[in-house]
């Protein structure tokens, strides 16, 4: 476990400091810089008699849910072709559609779609497939990202706090 300041390894027990307002987990030494946070006592439920089985419900109500693992699917990234504004005004300019018909048909402003048209403005992937859809266009294309994925190196696995902010001496 790394520390939220510094980024070391904790060694050790971990503390649990609050520092303005935020609860962090961190090393010996950066716990100074807020205030130690005690471990919290199990609550007792005063009403539930020891021994009497009839008050205490096992259904699945009051039990908690397994812990999912959730797996991060991998990101793909989209960009828009370079001549995107001509692709544009040629299909719209087929279909007889004006700037301001197209505009009300995918829910944009008028002054988007020449802007767009222009090559002024680069549309949004979501207004890209809108027009895509609607124009029987192609100017969205995947692009294969060439990001590699870190192996342990140690203190640069994440960026910490202390990476970040400056903290003051006193």
């Amino acid at each position: 476990m790394n520390c939220e300041i510094c980024g070391t390894e904790i060694k050790g027990e971990p503390y649990k400091t609050k520092i303005d307002n935020s609860l962090m987990i961190t090393c010996k030494e950066c716990s100074r810089y807020g205030k130690v946070q005690r471990k919290p006592q199990p609550k007792v439920n005063k009403n539930i008699k020891k021994g009497n089985k009839n008050n205490m419900r096992n259904n699945s109500y009051n039990q908690r849910p397994a812990n999912k693992s959730y797996t991060r699917k991998p990101d793909v990234e989209y960009e828009i072709v370079e001549d995107y504004g001509s692709i544009i005004r040629k299909a719209r300019e087929e279909k007889n559609l004006t700037q301001k018909k197209l505009g009300e048909k995918i829910y944009e402003r008028e002054s988007v779609i020449s802007h767009i048209e222009s090559g002024k403005m680069i549309p949004e992937i979501k207004i890209a497939r809108k027009l895509e859809k609607l124009l029987n266009i192609k100017i969205v294309e995947k692009v294969e990202s060439d990001v590699q994925e870190f192996k342990d190196v140690g203190r640069y696995k994440e960026a910490t706090i202390g990476d970040i902010a400056r903290i003051k001496r006193k």
